[in-house]
């Protein structure tokens, strides 16, 4: 289900705005026409050499049981990821959505225009899991993600992580932690220390801080490294879409092409 036609959207130009500023839209509900501007007093990242790959992660990386691809169904992404929720009894909403049509519809916009993509995660033909977000510059600003089988959403947050470092990258922004970001390395830290790693991260400069002490070996032979060299001044950076390929090339350069993912367990068991 899409947003009807004559819902207006957000123009791209204010979105795009909004996230190089270090704010961004939700609503209060699938129908609710009306959006709010969020800026969070502590924001969520990850950095982009904290994810915590567990041994069972590891696994299902390696046996292949899901095929990950790059942009192949981005709107029946943002579908799952916006519907309802079984609500846990602690939880503090009701399970709903903030992801409403008019923000799917501009967000779907986005995608059209090249600045925001999804990763899906496939078993044996269905949609199993995925997740989608916007891409600027060394950024990528993670804005949901879902899960119909165990480890699913891991695995897609792996592969993103992955390209990230893959096409140069510095900062992935979560937005909001949750137990389930905390459990696989993401951190809070206060909206002003945020807004100076977006900064750099737009301006071209490396901050360590935001990607950890190490970036991995750098080699393309691994496929997940970054030269710290050649990422200053923004040389070299790669969009998700190319980084993703990027990926799936160096698996292939490794005689890995049928399963990419014991590359990308074998980068962060290195690196861990």
């Amino acid at each position: 289900m899409h947003a009807p036609r004559s819902l207006p959207i957000i123009e791209p130009e204010l979105l795009m705005l909004a996230y190089r500023s270090g704010i961004f839209p939700m609503a209060d509900s699938r129908d609710d026409p009306e959006i709010f501007w969020i800026e969070p007093r502590q924001r969520a990242i990850l950095p982009l050499d904290g994810l915590h790959v567990s041994q069972s992660l590891a696994r299902v990386l390696k046996r292949g049981r899901f095929t990950v691809t790059c942009n192949r169904a981005f709107s029946q992404v943002m579908d799952a990821c916006a519907a309802p929720r079984r609500a846990r009894a602690d939880a503090q909403d009701d399970g709903g959505s903030w992801i409403s049509h008019r923000i799917q519809a501009s967000y779907e916009n986005l995608h059209f225009l090249g600045h925001a993509h999804s990763l899906e995660v496939w078993r044996d033909g269905a949609l199993v899991g995925g997740l989608y977000g916007v891409g600027f510059d060394r950024v990528f600003c993670g804005e949901s993600m879902f899960s119909r089988e165990s480890d699913s959403s891991k695995v897609a947050l792996a592969w993103l992580v992955a390209a990230l470092r893959r096409g140069g990258a510095s900062l992935l922004d979560c937005q909001f932690i949750t137990p389930h970001l905390a459990s696989l390395g993401a951190i809070e830290i206060p909206q002003k220390r945020y807004l100076a790693l977006l900064q750099a991260a737009q301006s071209g400069a490396a901050d360590h801080s935001a990607r950890g002490s190490s970036t991995g070996s750098g080699s393309a032979g691994s496929g997940v490294g970054v030269d710290d060299g050649a990422a200053v001044g923004g040389a070299g950076v790669l969009a998700l879409p190319e980084a993703f390929g990027a990926l799936l090339a160096d698996a292939a350069s490794c005689g890995l092409a049928s399963s990419p993912g014991k590359l990308i367990a074998q980068a962060f068991t290195q690196t861990s």
